[in-house]
C-alpha cells in the first residue's frame, strides 16, 4: 500500500502560502489534509452558538471544497487528538505528519503527546513556522535572552526583516501531489453539540484603502478605520507573510501592530505562566475588590460610563470590539472597579471572535500594569477624556447605547476621582510590600 503524508490543519485554514503544507507537498509523498474538531477545546465552550466554532466550520467546508476540486479531500474528525491519531495510524498508511507550530500552552502539550504517539509507531512529525514572521528564539537580545519590552524588540525585528521572511510559500506549484481520494462526509455542527447560526464574518480580502489610512483612523471606533482581519489571522485563513509584506510597503503603523502580535506570541512561548499569573510577580499582591455586581454590570454594558458600555455592547452583540475601546474597558475594569484582570481576560476569551491567548493576555496585563511594557500603574484612562478625544460626537456611543440620556440608562457605578485615587493607593501598597 502506497505510503502517504498527512498535513494536519489547525490554525492555518488555507491552501495558499502555508509553510507546513508546502513542506508536506514537497516530501515526495501524496498528501492528505486532516482537521480535528478538538473536544479538549470544544467541550469547554458553554455557548453552543459560539461564532468561532461556526466560523471554523464554514472555513473547514471551504477548504474541503477547494481540495475536492483538486481531486483530493479533507479528512475531518471530531474527538480527542490523542484518541484520533492512534486510530488514523491503524486505518491509513501514514509515513509522515506535517503541521504548523502553535505556541499556546495547551497546543504545546498536545503536540508533544502526538509526537510521542507517532514516534512510537515510527512516523515522523515535522513542525513549521507559519502564523508569525519571527518565532521563539529568532529575535533575541545580544545576550541570547528574550526581550520583555516591545520597543527594542520591534527595532531588532525590523533590522532582521528582509524579503526572505516575507516570501510566500508557492504551494500551488505542488497541488498535483495531493492524495487522490473521493469526498468524505464530515460531522455536522449539531452532531458536535453546536448550533448553526447565521452571522456575516469580516471578509478575508485585504482592504488596501484602510491599510493606507490606518495611522490616521485607527483610534476612532465610529469609523471603519481598522482592517477587521484579526479573525483571519487567528485561524490562518490569510497569510501573515502576505499581510506583513503589504504593511511593510504601505503603512508602518499597521506593521507595528503585526510586530506586537509576534512579540506577544514570543512572550507566551518563553513565559507560559502568564495566562494565570502576573508577568511582574509583585502585581499578584494587589488586593482586588472583585465585586461580582460590578463585574456583571461591566459584562452587560451597564456601568453608567457610556464609552465602556458601548464597547461591551458591541462585544456582546458582534464578538468584536474596537482596539482603542478594548484598552478603555480593560483599564476601567482593572483600575476603576479593581477587578482582577483575569476575570476580564476570561470574559473576552468567551466572547471575542478573534480571541488569541497571547495577544489577549498581553493586552489585559498591559491594562492592569502587570505585563510587558505596561503603562505605569498611576496612568489611568479617564473614560470621559477618551470619549472626547476619540468619539467627540458620540457616534459610536449612540450606536451601541441607544438608551443614553433616558431614564433607562444607569447612573455611574463608581465615581471617577474616587476610583482613580483608590486604585493608585491600592497598587502602591501592593508594590511597596517586600
Amino acid at each position: 500500500m502506497e505510503k502517504i503524508a498527512i498535513h494536519w490543519f489547525r490554525r492555518d485554514l488555507r491552501l495558499e502560502d502555508n509553510a507546513a503544507l508546502y513542506h508536506a507537498l514537497k516530501s515526495g509523498l501524496p498528501v492528505l489534509g486532516l482537521f480535528i474538531f478538538d473536544r479538549h477545546i470544544l467541550d469547554k465552550l458553554q455557548d453552543k452558538t459560539d461564532r468561532r466554532v461556526n466560523f471554523i466550520y464554514q472555513e473547514v467546508k471551504r477548504l474541503k471544497a477547494e481540495l475536492e476540486k483538486l481531486g483530493s479531500t479533507l479528512l475531518v474528525k471530531y474527538g480527542f487528538p490523542e484518541e484520533v491519531w492512534p486510530q488514523l495510524t491503524e486505518e491509513l498508511p501514514i509515513s509522515q505528519v506535517f503541521a504548523n507550530r502553535d505556541y499556546e500552552p495547551y497546543a504545546q502539550k498536545r503536540d508533544k503527546q502526538i509526537y510521542d504517539i507517532l514516534q512510537s509507531k515510527g512516523i515522523k512529525f515535522t513542525g513549521a513556522k507559519d502564523h508569525v514572521i519571527f518565532e521563539k528564539n529568532e529575535v533575541l537580545k545580544d545576550n541570547g535572552q528574550p526581550y520583555t519590552v516591545y520597543t527594542p524588540y520591534s527595532r531588532k525585528w525590523k533590522e532582521k526583516l528582509n524579503d526572505f521572511y516575507l516570501k510566500s510559500y508557492p504551494t500551488q506549484a505542488y497541488f498535483s501531489n495531493f492524495y487522490k481520494s473521493n469526498p468524505k462526509p464530515i460531522p455536522t455542527l449539531e452532531e458536535m453539540g453546536f448550533v448553526t447560526t447565521s452571522y456575516e464574518y469580516p471578509s478575508r480580502e485585504i482592504p488596501m484603502g484602510i491599510l493606507q489610512n490606518y495611522h490616521l483612523k485607527r483610534d476612532f471606533p465610529a469609523t471603519q478605520g481598522t482592517s477587521r482581519l484579526s479573525v483571519h489571522l487567528r485561524f490562518g485563513t490569510i497569510s501573515i507573510r502576505t499581510l506583513a509584506r503589504l504593511a511593510a510597503s504601505t503603512n508602518e503603523k499597521y506593521l507595528n501592530e503585526l510586530i506586537w502580535r509576534d512579540f506577544y506570541q514570543m512572550i507566551l512561548y518563553h513565559f507560559p505562566y502568564i495566562p494565570d499569573k502576573a508577568f511582574k510577580p509583585e502585581y499578584d499582591r494587589i488586593q482586588w475588590e472583585n465585586n461580582e455586581d460590578h463585574f456583571k454590570a461591566w459584562c452587560e454594558g451597564r456601568t453608567g460610563y457610556p464609552i465602556v458600555d458601548a464597547g461591551m455592547s458591541e462585544l456582546n452583540a458582534t464578538g468584536f470590539m474596537h482596539n482603542r475601546v478594548r484598552m478603555i474597558v480593560s483599564s476601567f475594569l482593572t483600575k476603576h472597579l479593581l477587578i482582577d484582570w483575569r476575570w476580564g481576560e476570561q470574559y473576552f476569551a468567551a466572547k471575542l471572535l478573534d480571541y488569541e491567548m497571547a495577544s489577549n493576555v498581553g493586552g489585559w496585563q498591559w491594562a492592569a500594569g502587570s505585563g510587558n511594557d505596561a503603562a505605569p500603574y498611576f496612568r489611568i484612562f479617564n473614560p470621559a477624556l477618551q470619549t472626547e478625544k476619540f468619539d467627540k460626537h458620540l457616534d459610536y456611543v449612540k450606536k451601541w447605547v441607544p438608551e443614553l440620556n433616558t431614564s433607562a440608562y444607569p447612573k455611574p457605578i463608581v465615581d471617577h476621582t474616587f476610583a482613580r485615587n483608590r486604585a493608585i493607593e491600592r497598587y502602591k501598597k501592593a508594590l511597596e510590600q517586600k
